[in-house]
Parts: C-alpha cells; sequence; structure tokens
C-alpha cells in the first residue's frame, strides 16, 4: 500500500526549504488517494496553524484534483 507519510518523510529530507504544503502536495500528486485518506493525513502532516478553516476547505478541494491522474484520450 502507497504511504503518504513515507512519501511525505522522504521527500521533506530531500528538500529541507520546502513548506510542508508543498511536500505534501508532491507525496500525493497522481496517485489517486481518496477524499477521505487526503484530509487524514493532511490534518496530519500539514501544521493546523497554516490554513484557516475557509482557506483549509478550498486546499483540500485542490489537492482531491491534484492526487487525481490525468486522463489521456
Amino acid at each position: 500500500m502507497k504511504s503518504i507519510e513515507r512519501r511525505f518523510n522522504n521527500i521533506k529530507k530531500g528538500n529541507p526549504y520546502w513548506s510542508l504544503y508543498l511536500c505534501f502536495t508532491e507525496a500525493i500528486k497522481n496517485q489517486n488517494f481518496s477524499k477521505q485518506t487526503l484530509h487524514r493525513w493532511f490534518n496530519k502532516l500539514v501544521d493546523k496553524n497554516d490554513y484557516s478553516r475557509s482557506e483549509k476547505n478550498g486546499v483540500l478541494g485542490f489537492l482531491d484534483t491534484l492526487t487525481k491522474p490525468l486522463r489521456t484520450a
């Protein structure tokens, strides 16, 4: 099973100057995670003080589209 946390930690270690949000986006990009999984791990890995509740809903909506692989015709 793919582990967001393991991927996140590897990216964070390799890019120490990146924000937690950027590391998280790289960890989930094109990995086809469910909304529930994204929300759970976003809350665990990204600092809670980085986003207000209203901003967080928009960010999570964007991350949901980012995790879905592009469909080619």
